[in-house]
């Protein structure tokens, strides 16, 4: 440096496991593209900024040498190189009609710009219609891609999930009339959230923020992840991570008819109209339970499950209940900060059986007010929770005049699902199988990543 420049040095520790792009600055005239003067390097950092929320910085280090500049360019870059779980290739799904159709500036303004950055190269559908991403995904070569990212909302991550393990499937030579022990997904999923209630979003970083989930794909930040199946007796139905009967799946099928309604709009008319009709589904639940042991009290997240009984043993409970809840990760979302499922993991190779039997509409209301406060949501004696493996749903269907009355009902008689946010109707017994860390996601970083540090005397 000049000295007679009076600037002090301070001394700046990067750890390269933070870093996710290295780049040679210059200073370039207004119409200049190319060239210009070398003014050093810039590192650009992932920060943790607040409690789960992550944002890019950059480091500007100067020096006017090329032949230093290249050098340290070079040398950065490799280390940056050596990362394996770092995605250099992705294809990107984008959803225009997700919530108030901000997916594609949410991708184009705050996603794409990122992507850029890290050197990442990306092949963009836009999708044109439901199922167009399952359609392409049975298509196209995935093996060009290091991983996928979807930009929506819960039903578009939901048919993502469904074309990646059912691509693998078929890249097996499994038949996906019936799958009873799936391959993993063969490369890893992104989900940038752009939809309404974004409950895998909130799961994987606790929180709705473009750029945070754009920085855990960039970092290369991946968490293997249970999914379930959801099946009839005769054919697949669905991958998936959560399903609900009854209270949960009438008020999606009653939006699902008011589509013409605004999102928001639509959901909070859905649910106060099927609040005012409460009525109880008559269904029979067979599940395989597990228990779970706490290991030490003082390591939370040390946990053992363990089979009761034999492959067999299973339990059986019938009765009218408003609600039936099947769910293998916590499903967080801003309603429900704590998840519609908190005792359940990501991936402990478990599901939460949560059966809301019969009760006043007040009680009821009461027991949804607890999703919103810190704990206690099943400390009522109506609500019965088990950790289980497999669970299999009958509902029995209404004979008579009381039959007229299930507006939820289609003409065959078939009882509204709803699975991860998306609507299905069937009228016969429903498996739901868990399978152990089925999928990688972007998102919570379990693996310790090697940490190199760089020493930097900035002046």
């Amino acid at each position: 440096g000049d000295s007679s420049v009076a600037l002090q040095a301070q001394e700046e520790i990067i750890e390269m496991k933070d870093v996710f792009s290295v780049k040679l600055k210059r200073r370039c005239f207004a119409g200049q593209k190319k060239g210009g003067t070398l003014l050093g390097i810039t590192i650009f950092k992932c920060l943790n900024k607040e409690e789960n929320k992550l944002t890019d910085c950059a480091v500007h280090l100067n020096n006017l040498s090329e032949d230093h500049c290249q050098s340290w360019f070079r040398h950065l870059k490799e280390i940056l190189n050596g990362f394996q779980n770092r995605p250099k290739s992705l294809k990107v799904f984008v959803n225009p009609s997700s919530h108030k159709r901000e997916a594609t500036h949410i991708y184009y303004e705050k996603v794409a710009p990122l992507f850029k950055l890290a050197d990442i190269k990306t092949d963009v559908t836009v999708t044109e219609y439901e199922g167009h991403a399952l359609s392409v995904l049975k298509e196209c070569e995935l093996q060009a891609f290091d991983g996928v990212v979807c930009v929506g909302g819960d039903g578009s991550v939901n048919e993502v999930v469904h074309g990646l393990l059912l691509r693998a499937q078929i890249d097996a030579g499994k038949d996906t009339d019936y799958v009873s022990k799936p391959v993993r997904a063969p490369i890893p999923l992104g989900v940038i959230p752009a939809g309404t209630t974004n409950i895998l979003a909130h799961t994987l970083y606790g929180i709705k923020h473009a750029v945070t989930a754009t920085l855990h794909i960039v970092m290369g930040h991946v968490q293997a992840v249970d999914v379930c199946t959801f099946s009839t007796p005769s054919k697949l139905l669905r991958f998936g991570f959560s399903a609900m009967l009854g209270f949960g799946a009438r008020t999606l099928a009653l939006a699902e008819k008011h589509r013409w309604m605004p999102s928001s709009q639509r959901k909070d008319f859905a649910f106060i109209k099927t609040l005012a009709d409460l009525k109880p589904e008559e269904c029979e639940v067979s599940f395989l339970p597990l228990q779970i042991l706490q290991e030490d009290s003082r390591e939370k997240d040390r946990i053992t499950l363990l089979y009761l009984g034999s492959k067999d043993q299973w339990q059986k409970i019938q009765g009218h209940f408003l609600n039936v809840s099947i769910m293998a990760i916590p499903c967080l979302c801003s309603m429900a900060p704590r998840g519609l499922a908190p005792n359940t993991r990501l991936n402990n190779g478990s599901m939460a059986l949560i059966v809301v039997q019969n009760t006043s509409r007040s009680e009821f209301i009461k027991h949804l007010k607890r999703y919103t406060s810190a704990k206690n949501q099943f400390n009522f004696p109506f609500v019965e929770t088990y950790t289980v493996r497999e669970v299999k749903v009958q509902p029995r269907l209404k004979r008579g005049p009381d039959a007229k009355e299930n507006v939820c009902l289609n003409a065959e008689g078939n009882y509204p699902w709803n699975i991860d946010g998306d609507l299905m109707k069937e009228a016969s017994e429903v498996h739901v199988r868990v399978h152990p860390q089925l999928i990688d996601l972007y998102g919570v970083n379990t693996d310790e990543l090697e940490s190199s540090q760089v020493t930097c005397n900035c002046i």
